[in-house]
């Protein structure tokens, strides 16, 4: 009795000093992981570098480290590390700690490049693929990671009316990509008042502009600037109301055979749902055809009418039919609609029967065996005297074997 008491209370204390454990455990996780705000800053070579612990306040006691390691106080503007004329050997992993509870409240991945090389955790790429060790000891948790980066060449920018008179839009991309971050900002002058360019949400390269002043002859003047740590770029596009205008392709367009007619094709097509006013700002078309055979295309232009009968075509030939669209007065074609195909008409061959098919026929009739036209094979009134009934009797026999001779 008293043994068992003993071990109840030696076991008692077991799962409580877990608990404990578990519980600090959780406690130092949740320290280090509680209000860390994780970050990558790209730096060019030369730059002065300033980092602020998160949201703590400039006079608040903190701790810097660099890739594990404590930086001096020297570097320390207030709670601020100012880091001067920083080189490819300072990238790597900052992060800032609340006073000595080491409560980790601010980390990020500084990335330090000069052109197109960037050092990554301590690793410098060079030309051609290859990694060289230059300095820092701690590898990133998430794995070995070479980032390269370049500063941004000039965008493209393209700005296009496809809905007028409501609006335009424009967009832009870069002709080589950076591999960093890049910021676009993107402004748009008419005369001298500047206009609101409404982001997309997709695509990102993407805004929209609405049109202050119809049938303004004031050019518009649209500026795009691209930048990022390693540098910065821009170009700037001018151009009047009119000359932007560009409508969608033609949709639903098809093309059908017309019955009875070998050479033509029916094709009909419906305007572009994105052109908002067909009745005030009228469409033109412009259709092109061709049989697959054939490289070179036929083209007919039509003021108005979304449908057009093409009266040359090859018979039995498949066809390949597109549409383009073009405001009657201003702007520019769209480019050609999804390609259809289709085939004029050819009449259904017919089962004709030749001459030989017809006397074969005939002599398989004729060759049937047919009954006598009567039964009458003797008239006895006509015969008299028993000799006379066997003459008979022997004809009749004779026309009964002839006749089964042709069964």
């Amino acid at each position: 009795m008293e043994l068992s008491q003993s071990l109840g209370e030696m076991a008692n204390p077991v799962p409580s000093a877990c608990c404990v454990v578990l519980t600090a455990v959780v406690v130092v996780y949740a320290q280090r992981h509680s209000q860390q705000d994780s970050h990558i800053q790209y730096e060019r070579v030369g730059a002065d570098v300033t980092m602020k612990c998160g949201s703590m306040d400039w006079d608040a006691a903190v701790t810097w480290t660099a890739n594990g390691t404590d930086i001096d106080e020297s570097h320390l503007n207030g709670s601020y590390l100012i880091l001067k004329n920083v080189d490819l050997t300072q990238s790597g992993q900052y992060s800032c700690y609340e006073g000595s509870s080491w409560h980790l409240k601010y980390q990020t991945y500084l990335r330090v490049g000069s052109g197109g090389k960037v050092l990554v955790g301590g690793l410098e790429v060079l030309a051609g693929g290859e990694v060289m060790l230059t300095g820092g000891s701690e590898v990133l948790t998430s794995g070995l990671e070479v980032l390269t980066g370049a500063p941004p060449k000039e965008p493209v920018l393209m700005c296009r009316s496809n809905n007028y008179p409501k609006g335009f839009y424009c967009s832009w991309h870069l002709p080589t990509p950076t591999y960093i971050p890049n910021t676009f900002n993107i402004s748009v002058i008419h005369g001298t008042k500047e206009m609101v360019c409404e982001k997309d949400a997709f695509p990102k390269n993407r805004c929209h502009i609405r049109y202050l002043q119809l049938f303004s002859t004031v050019k518009y003047k649209v500026t795009l600037t691209v930048t990022n740590p390693l540098g910065k770029s821009s170009t700037t596009v001018t151009f009047d109301e009119f000359a932007i205008v560009k409508p969608d392709p033609p949709e639903s367009v098809v093309a059908k055979p017309v019955p009875n007619n070998p050479r033509r094709l029916e094709v009909s097509w419906q305007n572009p749902s994105s052109w908002p006013d067909p009745e005030s700002f009228p469409l033109k078309f412009f259709l092109r055809y061709r049989p697959l055979i054939l490289d070179q295309w036929q083209h007919v232009e039509l003021s108005d009418g979304t449908s057009h009968t093409i009266t040359d075509a090859y018979a039995g030939k498949e066809y390949i039919i597109q549409v383009a669209a073009k405001d009657n007065d201003i702007g520019t074609w769209s480019d050609w609609s999804v390609a259809v195909h289709a085939t004029p008409w050819t009449e259904e061959p017919k089962h004709l029967t030749t001459e030989a098919q017809i006397t074969e026929t005939t002599s398989a009739s004729s060759s049937s065996f047919m009954p006598p036209p009567t039964t009458k094979i003797c008239d006895k009134g006509a015969v008299v005297g028993s000799g006379a009934v066997a003459v008979c009797w022997t004809a009749g026999l004779v026309l009964a074997a002839y006749g089964v001779l042709f069964i």
